[in-house]
């Protein structure tokens, strides 16, 4: 049986007799504070003694206390803090044989034998070789004098595990590193804050973003802010590119755009390797067209500021899985760096990411710059070829004649605008008339129908909410109005932008085609909503922008519990009985419980979770974050939940209680809101593209099969295509949830985080993949997939 298996291990123990440091190294990133916190945590939940390296390497150096215990208080107010508390340092000592001898004494001293590394690829390159001199180096201590040969048989063998956190998400084989949401954050914040002034006195603006050898950051930039042209060192622009980019500003001038935005990465070079400044750059606008042209350089603005909540739960499920890899780990195992790779955790061998990462370096500095694209993974070739579609093509002269209409169903949420905006210039591109309808299905019964142009959605990538206004209002009533419309507009095709409405909706316009058979037309649903509960989905657009905005809401109810002290904050989330918002929000501002439908409570658990913040007023840490989702017990409300905790909490604690109700659908949409949204909407018009072509026959379209009705989503990693028909039976309706939801799986890392003495199932491990696959005589292939 299960319980006498060998492999029923009981993870609070498998970190006895163990010692585990924990060291922050090179540039700082925001995030890497919830990766410190979640590593000593899990540490002390597996039963093993943690300790804090402070100043990076070279606190591993000097020894003393630089290196000291860590306690479960210790990493408390932490998560939303920019930067990296134990503070880093670039080390030259520890690039010397000298400074790692000394760096294995004060380890062997304390018995730390696992270490746990956070930074970006040359501190980890440089643990790596720690390790491989492991030996070696306590060979030498031994005979100095310095060890006994007993304190190095004890710990004859060191374990590394590495984090990668590093704003330019350079580093080759990991999706996204630590610090990189946040930094596009930042440079969002600045980006919205130029482009009003540029758009009050018609201005140039020249935005220098960083990334030496990598333009992720320049690239995801302009993408979410719809820029007119992007300089990135992977990709240098061809020989007369003066020419292309000074018609491209007058072209978009022409159109009555008052505002052009040029994005340079601070490493730019042209085809013959040299730097192309932003400097340059605007000298040559002033000179050819004469604008108005300013240059802002960001510098370490983007390192700066709290830490979104994507870097918040990526660093907490990395600090998790970078500890279980540590205690796992055998003499035999790589040193391995932790990752996600679309939302599943992975391990990679770290020499091999470092190789793949120099293979790229390589294919730059030799002008293979289609290769170094494609070793910089999908995710980044993804983005490259989404961004030369809205960029860098001409509308056609030649029509399709087809009409697409796009529209938006359900409650706002932050990003539906990219979407439309996308959606629209690429069918424009592709030579279809655009058409927008206003007010869900029942604009499209009532024919609130209009043509919509290239310029009508400048600017919408940055605005939150729904431009063309949404509906919760279902078809089904007003088939038959709905289907007299689409024969009088000639509507060939439809993209629905929406929540469960437009799910549900959608699966009734498709059982209405017996009925009616204007309604056989290829139609696409974009899930987006701030719940994330549209069947087929791991993501909507709005929901990242959504947990932001609950995140940072909740670091300010935390700071004024933590003010008072001794109070306990009860949180109502919005998200229907879905439970998305809830967890992932309690993940990322530390809550001590988040209640949800899906993960049924009983008065016991209340009462469990009552005793557990008794205890907690006892310690250091004089306050409580509890987070309720709105439906998730019809009995057991808000206010029950704060009567019951202000009745036990007496002489103890006092509770207050926040519904944080609409502001929730969050203002301006987030880099992720809009970078997904604006992909999902070129992704969807290029799908109907094909299927119009596939369901033309005899001067019209028809379209009755399955997969010519299909959502939209992100699945694990790719983006996919699935049919209505087939995603009916993954859904449970009275709920409007899908029936399997990817992110309870985290929900233990939660309770564990918040000290809950559960069991951590540690069954489905995160194997070990290669980035690299080398078939014969072919150059390296990367087999990392991308999402973000």
């Amino acid at each position: 049986s299960a319980m006498t298996s060998p492999s029923a291990v009981d993870p609070t123990r498998m970190g006895e007799g163990k010692a585990i440091a924990v060291l922050t190294s090179g540039g700082d990133a925001q995030g890497m504070n919830a990766a410190v916190r979640a590593a000593v945590r899990v540490g002390i939940y597996c039963g093993a003694k943690v300790f804090f390296v402070h100043e990076g390497y070279q606190g591993l150096v000097d020894g003393g206390h630089n290196i000291r215990p860590a306690t479960w208080e210790s990493v408390s107010m932490m998560l939303q803090l920019g930067g990296t508390v134990i503070g880093s340092a670039r080390c030259q000592d520890f690039r010397a044989r000298e400074g790692r001898t000394k760096a294995a004494c004060n380890l062997v001293k304390l018995g730390i034998t696992n270490l746990c590394v956070i930074g970006g690829d040359g501190s980890l390159t440089g643990a790596n070789q720690f390790r491989s001199e492991w030996s070696e180096l306590l060979a030498d201590l031994v005979k100095t004098g310095k060890i006994t040969a007993e304190e190095a048989r004890r710990s004859s063998h060191l374990n590394i595990v590495g984090m990668v956190g590093s704003i330019d998400n350079d580093f080759c084989g990991t999706d996204m590193t630590i610090g990189t949401d946040s930094a596009l954050h930042r440079i969002m914040e600045v980006v919205d804050a130029i482009t009003t002034t540029a758009q009050s006195h018609q201005r140039t603006f020249v935005l220098e973003v960083m990334g030496r050898h990598c333009g992720y950051l320049a690239l995801v930039t302009a993408l979410a802010c719809g820029a007119d042209w992007v300089f990135i060192p992977e990709m240098p622009p061809e020989d007369n590119w003066e020419d292309h980019l000074c018609r491209r500003l007058s072209e978009t001038r022409g159109r009555g755009s008052r505002l052009n935005v040029i994005i340079v990465a601070e490493g730019a070079i042209d085809k013959n390797g040299k730097p192309i400044t932003s400097e340059c750059v605007k000298n040559l606008v002033v000179k050819r067209l004469g604008y108005d042209t300013r240059v802002t350089i960001l510098g370490h603005v983007q390192r700066g500021g709290t830490p979104s909540a994507f870097d918040r739960i990526l660093g907490s499920r990395m600090g998790v899985e970078s500890v279980m890899a540590l205690l796992e780990a055998t003499p035999d195992t790589p040193a391995c760096v932790v990752s996600l790779s679309g939302n599943q955790a992975v391990r990679l061998p770290l020499m091999e990411c470092v190789q793949v990462t120099k293979d790229v370096t390589r294919a730059m500095a030799e002008g293979r710059f289609e290769d170094a694209i494609k070793l910089r993974g999908r995710s980044f070739e993804n983005n490259w070829n989404t961004y030369k579609l809205l960029a860098h093509i001409r509308p056609p002269e030649g029509k399709s004649n087809f009409n697409i209409a796009i529209m938006n169903v359900g409650a706002p949420s932050a990003g539906m605008n990219a979407a439309v905006r996308s959606a629209v210039r690429i069918g424009i591109i592709q030579g279809h008339h655009m058409l927008a309808v206003h007010d869900g299905f029942e604009g499209l019964a009532t024919g609130q129908i209009e043509p919509i142009g290239w310029g009508g959605v400048g600017g919408w990538t940055g605005k939150g909410g729904s431009n063309l206004g949404t509906k919760r209002v279902l078809p089904g009533k007003t088939l038959e109005e709905i289907s007299l419309n689409i024969a009088k507009f000639n509507i060939h095709a439809l993209v629905i932008i929406g929540g469960f409405e437009a799910f549900s909706g959608g699966l009734e316009l498709v059982s209405g085609r017996e009925k009616y058979e204007e309604l056989c037309i290829p139609l696409v649903i974009i899930p987006a909503t701030v719940s994330n509960n549209v069947p087929g989905s791991d993501f909507s657009i709005g929901a990242d922008t959504a947990l932001n905005t609950i995140t940072n809401t909740c670091d300010r109810i935390k700071q004024s519990a933590a003010g008072t002290k001794r109070r306990v904050f009860l949180v109502e989330t919005m998200g229907g009985y879905c439970g998305y918002l809830a967890t992932m929000a309690g993940l990322a501002a530390g809550a001590d419980a988040a209640y949800i439908f899906e993960d049924p409570f009983t008065i016991h658990d209340l009462e469990t979770n009552v005793e557990h913040l008794v205890q907690k007023m006892k310690t250091t840490v004089k306050r409580g974050l509890i987070l309720r989702n709105e439906k998730c017990n019809s009995n057991y409300t808000t206010d029950f939940i704060f009567n019951l905790y202000s009745e036990e909490g007496k002489g103890t604690f006092d509770c207050r209680k926040n519904v944080l109700g609409h502001m929730q659908q969050g203002g301006t949409p987030t880099p992720f809101d809009r970078n997904f949204g604006t992909k999902l909407g070129a992704r969807s018009v290029l799908w109907l593209t094909d299927k119009l072509k596939e369901c033309y026959r005899h001067g019209r379209v028809f379209a009755n099969t399955p997969d010519s009705a299909c959502v939209l989503g992100m699945r694990k990693r790719a983006l996919l295509f699935q049919p209505l028909a087939e995603l009916k039976e993954q859904t449970d309706f009275e709920h409007r949830i899908p029936k399997e939801q990817w992110w309870l799986k985290l929900r233990p890392i939660l309770k564990i985080l918040a000290k809950y003495q559960i069991t951590l199932d540690t069954s489905e491990k995160a194997h070990l993949e290669h980035v690299i696959r080398k078939r014969p005589g072919e150059p390296l292939q990367l087999s990392g997939l991308q999402t973000r």
